[in-house]
């Protein structure tokens, strides 16, 4: 099956569908991908690649097409919204003549903000008869206000209008969390619309470390943030269960990664005195399994509000294939996959003082309980979020979509 897979975002960006990529070639699919220059999130174009042009590369089997695109730059919601709209406009124009000879039997678009990507590839669509897959990973309009990116009413509503004009000309829909159905479906007219979870990261495979790691946590009862430092992930709430437990409760609170409130972070531990947090900055993917193995607990937190209680956060697959215990500050579906698995402790959305109740609680359990958390989240992830078997039922999923065309 020939495959034109469509994301703004790709290799050597880190984002999920990388692998996804290469867990579809293992299947026997001819993948083509269709993405941006990497410039995520440092917003700086990545050595070797230049601004204008196509450029085209191999990796792991399948071959990659780059249309230019305005770099994010340092932040701003300005040089934001060019960065998307350039990519948009890229592969819309150019995509066409990149790609020009080649037919697929199938389109599939990653999902993530913006959605409005998929413009794009309902353009190529038309012009290569394929069928037209498009995972929901964001929910439009509603990440859009949630996020305060958008806050005028209209607009959003306008909004809303594309997003449905793009959902009804999809083949099908998939969204990655349960939680997304309703909300999708509302808005997909006759286009199905089917669940299928992001997979967990093949570097993991269920717990495998391969790869070590430069960065080794100082002693205490280490918990480990790792993803977006961003305006999603309630990392006030993060700050105040610090604060509100003091150094002197032997937690260390290890922040990995990058995002928009990096500085704001590192300013607030300074201006608290909060010396037990942690900030080393991004480590690759393949490191993340050897720093999870030196971890007490591993922690997701999101903000309160009827968006993030559908989603659920691709870090989660990720920590449950870890095998180590997990502090939720979060409610809804994310929540609930934590608590069905076994594998961890679960506090309210933006709720500090019951998450600094949830750290004390694993704290002080023992340590063979805390390993019995691991070992179920690891049993969960290999029934729910094994990336070999996923990709055996996305590829099921593209020959639905492609067997309903003809």
């Amino acid at each position: 099956m020939k495959v034109l897979l469509l994301s703004q975002h790709f290799w050597p960006e880190s984002f999920r569908i990388n692998e996804v990529a290469q867990s579809l070639v293992e299947q026997g699919c001819d993948v083509t991908v269709l993405t941006g220059k990497p410039n995520y999130p440092e917003g700086l174009l990545f050595p070797g690649y230049r601004l204008g042009g196509i450029q085209r590369e191999r990796r792991e089997g399948f071959e990659i097409v780059r249309v230019p695109l305005l770099p994010r730059g340092a932040g701003g919601a300005r040089k934001l919204v060019l960065n998307y709209l350039s990519f948009l406009l890229c592969a819309t124009v150019l995509g066409p003549w990149a790609l020009r000879g080649q037919r697929f039997d199938v389109i599939f678009v990653y999902g993530t903000s913006p959605i409005l990507q998929a413009i794009a590839a309902i353009v190529l669509k038309w012009l290569k008869g394929a069928a037209l897959v498009t995972w929901v990973q964001d929910l439009w309009p509603d990440s859009l206000e949630m996020t305060g990116f958008v806050k005028y009413p209209p607009l959003l509503n306008a909004v809303a209008v594309v997003v449905r004009w793009i959902y009804r000309r999809c083949d099908l829909l998939l969204v990655q969390s349960r939680a997304f159905l309703g909300p999708v479906r509302a808005m997909a007219g006759a286009t199905p619309v089917d669940y299928h979870p992001n997979p967990g990261d093949r570097e993991s495979q269920a717990g495998g470390i391969s790869v070590s790691t430069s960065l080794q946590l100082k002693p205490g009862f280490k918990i480990v943030f790792a993803g977006n430092l961003g305006t999603v992930q309630a990392l006030e709430t993060v700050l105040d269960a610090a604060e509100m437990l003091g150094p002197d409760s032997g937690v260390r609170w290890v922040l990995i990664g990058s995002g928009a409130r990096s500085a704001w972070v590192a300013e607030q531990a300074s201006r608290r005195s909060l010396s037990q947090i942690d900030l080393p900055g991004r480590f690759e993917p393949a490191q993340m399994p050897a720093i999870f193995a030196q971890a007490d607990a591993l922690l997701v937190s999101l903000i309160r509000g009827p968006a993030m209680s559908l989603t659920i956060p691709s870090k989660i697959q990720a920590y449950l294939a870890a095998g180590r215990p997990m502090l939720a500050s979060m409610d809804g579906e994310g929540a609930r996959v934590v608590q069905e698995a076994g594998a961890g402790l679960i506090s309210p959305a933006e709720d500090a003082r019951a998450l600094a109740d949830a750290v004390l609680k694993l704290q002080r359990l023992g340590s063979a309980e805390r390993q019995a958390m691991g070992e179920a989240g690891r049993r969960y992830y290999a029934a729910h979020f094994e990336p070999a078997l996923l990709a055996q039922a996305l590829v099921a999923q593209f020959k639905r979509a492609a067997g309903a065309r003809v």
